[in-house]
C-alpha cells in the first residue's frame, strides 16, 4: 500500500480539482477504471464502501495501485462509523469520506493524521466539522442543498472553508464552471464519469478522455 501524508492528500485534491467516486464488486473492473482515471490525470480516487465484501475489493485495489498507479492517492467513501474507518485505514486508505458528519470518525482519522471529509448539508454542520479538524468538507447532496449558490453563500461569511461537492456534478463546461466560480476546492464525480454502458463495454479510453476533458473545463474555470 502507498501511504501519503495529509498535506499530500489535500494538495492532490485541490490541485487537480476532481476526485472520481466509484464502486464495483469486481476488483478487475475497479482496477481498470482507476487506471483509466490515472491516465486521464486523476491523482485522488475514492472507492466507495457500498457492497458486500467491499473491503476485500479495496484491499486488492490498494496493493495494486501502489505498483501500477504510484502517484494515485486512494481513499474510501460512504463511511458512517469509526469502526469502518479504522478498518479501511488498516487496508491503506489515505482519506476517509462520508455522506454525513460523525465526530467519532474524526477522532479515529485525526489520531492517524488521515484526512476526513464528512458530508454536510448545512452551514452549522460545516462549522462543527471544521471544529473537529476536518479541513475539507463535502457538500452533500450538493445539487439538492442549493447547488453553486449554496457554496457561494457559505464562502461569503466563512471564506476559509474548503469544500468539495458531490451529487449533481457533471463533466460539462457549464456545470463545472458554475461550481468553481462559486468557490469549490474540488468536485467529486461518479456515474457521469463512468456510465454503466461504458464500463460494460470496457471502453477505458473513453473514461480517460472524459477525465482529461473535465480537467480542461476546471482549468478554464479557475482562470
Amino acid at each position: 500500500m502507498a501511504r501519503f501524508n495529509k498535506m499530500q492528500v489535500l494538495h492532490a485534491m485541490s490541485g487537480t480539482g476532481m476526485v472520481p467516486v466509484f464502486y464495483h464488486k469486481d476488483a478487475e473492473v475497479a482496477k481498470n477504471v482507476m487506471k483509466a482515471c490515472y491516465e486521464g490525470g486523476v491523482r485522488a480516487f475514492e472507492f466507495t464502501n457500498r457492497g458486500d465484501f467491499a473491503q476485500e475489493v479495496f484491499a486488492e485495489l490498494s496493493k495494486w495501485a501502489a505498483k501500477e498507479c504510484p502517484e494515485m492517492i486512494l481513499g474510501i467513501g460512504s463511511v458512517v462509523d469509526p469502526a469502518t474507518a479504522a478498518m479501511y485505514i488498516q487496508l491503506g486508505a489515505n482519506f476517509i469520506v462520508g455522506p454525513l458528519f460523525n465526530p467519532d470518525v474524526a477522532k479515529v482519522c485525526n489520531r492517524r493524521l488521515i484526512p476526513y471529509t464528512p458530508g454536510c448539508g448545512s452551514v452549522s454542520e460545516i462549522g462543527f466539522a471544521q471544529e473537529a479538524g476536518c479541513d475539507l468538507c463535502k457538500v452533500f447532496p450538493a445539487g439538492n442543498v442549493g447547488g453553486p449558490s449554496f457554496v457561494k453563500n457559505v464562502k461569503a461569511p466563512m471564506p476559509w472553508s474548503m469544500l468539495i461537492v458531490t451529487g449533481g456534478v457533471e463533466p460539462t463546461k457549464e456545470n463545472l464552471t458554475a461550481w468553481f466560480k462559486a468557490g469549490v476546492t474540488c468536485v467529486g464525480m461518479g456515474s457521469n464519469l463512468f456510465p454503466a454502458d461504458i464500463v460494460a463495454a470496457k471502453d477505458w479510453a473513453w473514461v480517460s478522455a472524459k477525465c482529461k476533458e473535465a480537467f480542461g473545463y476546471i482549468a478554464e474555470a479557475r482562470k
